[in-house]
């Protein structure tokens, strides 16, 4: 796991349905800059749910960013139904030499997020 005190943005996705890590799912970054959203990074999440480093090699910057979880995508794969086929968590940095971790709580039909450590 990524140390909370080196800068960076992490995430870590719990299928709630379950209560196991949602494996494999793919999650963007994006950064908003004059021109608009512009995409960072793309990832999946590892065997535990988590994407230690988002940013893998871009440092991150104050401003508004949001992340996208694709959660449609990654349970039609499990042939389950899902009303939100992308949860977006927009989020402002205002100190970029910390660390941003960006939970989510996933379920077919409810999510649920909080500013982690």
């Amino acid at each position: 796991m990524a140390n909370a005190t080196e800068p960076g943005l992490s995430t870590h996705v719990l299928d709630t349905t379950t209560g196991m890590p949602a494996v494999d799912m793919l999650i963007e970054c994006h950064r908003l800059e004059t021109s608009g959203w512009v995409l960072l990074s793309a990832a999946r999440t590892d065997a535990d749910g988590r994407i230690n480093s988002m940013l893998s090699g871009t440092q991150l910057t104050t401003g508004d960013h949001r992340v996208n979880f694709m959660t449609g995508a990654w349970y039609a794969r499990r042939r389950m139904d899902c009303f939100f086929p992308t949860v977006t968590i927009e989020f402002r940095v205002s100190d970029a030499a910390r660390h941003h971790h960006i939970p989510l709580l996933v379920s077919p039909f409810s999510y649920s997020t909080y500013r982690g450590s």
